[in-house]
């Protein structure tokens, strides 16, 4: 077994499909998935950063959701067999300021790391 040197790698890039589920429930519509997907994937091709595959990317979004779900950012009502998605909004502010920082530090990062290259 490998001993733990304490050393890892770690670099936290901005995380894009986050970005877009809070701007599309910045609008504080409602949404079941399959349109609130159908608008993400929209907005994700639009900025040239929708890889890896549809299905994945609907994995990866559903997955996001959840989290922010249980962030307590967006609150899910079920009526029958329907899930419908809304953004609350204190929260959802909070949550766009660190996803803006997170921006903001990975873009001086970058600028950096060319500076010294």
């Amino acid at each position: 077994m490998a001993n733990p040197t304490g050393k890892a790698f770690s670099r936290r890039a901005p995380d894009i499909i986050t970005e877009e589920l809070v701007a599309v429930f910045a609008s504080r519509a409602s949404f079941e998935f399959k349109p609130l997907f159908d608008v993400v994937f929209a907005n994700l091709r639009a900025r040239n950063a929708a890889s890896g595959g549809e299905e994945m990317l609907r994995l990866r979004s559903y997955e996001k959701l959840q989290s922010l779900v249980d962030r307590g950012a967006v609150k899910k009502t079920i009526a029958g067999t329907v899930k419908k998605y809304k953004g609350v909004p204190a929260p959802l502010t909070v949550l766009n300021t660190e996803l803006q920082q997170t921006r903001l530090a990975w873009s001086q990062r970058a600028v950096a790391s060319a500076a010294t290259a």
